[in-house]
């Protein structure tokens, strides 16, 4: 029969799990509590960094419907990321750096699974406001050329009935009457 206390942490896992938009599983042995102190103070807001059960996070994983087994080996623990997956990818990459006694061993992104290579190249993106302000200023560029684009032939059009209606005006000859040319 399962403990309260385990039921209830599994739950709470569970929940993390199923919240999140990315986990990250990293291996701690060797950090001090100063130094996961200042991990969790680096992650910010952006993720919670927290020391797992591997027997419970299988579980909870498993029940949040994503695998994480080969992940889950020695003292591990998970950044739980409720914001953009890149900073936090590029903030646990910067610290275990720093400290190479912490390891990314692989994670989870909306639901796939993830190695240590791709959370590293994860971490080389660029964060998504500057995505968004890339993807803008492109369109806007597109724009102005379409709106160049539009333009000329514009422009030609606008020169041509001005010539036209200056011919006219003037009683140019060779040039039919609106009423003429209807008929």
């Amino acid at each position: 029969m399962a403990r309260p206390d385990k039921v209830a942490a599994v739950e709470e896992i569970t929940d993390k799990f199923r919240n999140s938009n990315a986990a990250v599983v990293t291996a701690y042995t060797g950090l001090s509590v100063a130094q996961l102190k200042e991990l969790r103070r680096s992650l910010g807001d952006n993720a919670q960094y927290r020391v797992v059960k591997n027997t419970l996070t299988k579980i909870a994983a498993n029940e949040a419907g994503i695998a994480l087994d080969e992940h889950l080996k020695g003292s591990t623990a998970v950044a739980f990321v409720t914001g953009d997956p890149v900073t936090a990818a590029k903030g646990l990459r910067d610290f275990a750096k720093e400290n190479p006694a912490l390891v990314i061993q692989g994670g989870v992104l909306d639901g796939k699974a993830l190695s240590a290579d791709e959370i590293k190249k994860l971490a080389d993106l660029e964060s998504r406001e500057v995505l968004l302000a890339k993807l803008a200023g492109g369109m806007k560029a597109s724009m102005a050329k379409a709106a160049a684009t539009f333009q000329a032939p514009l422009t030609k059009f606008a020169r041509t009935a001005d010539a036209l209606r200056s011919k006219v005006e003037q009683g140019g000859a060779g040039t039919p009457a609106p009423a003429e040319a209807a008929e």
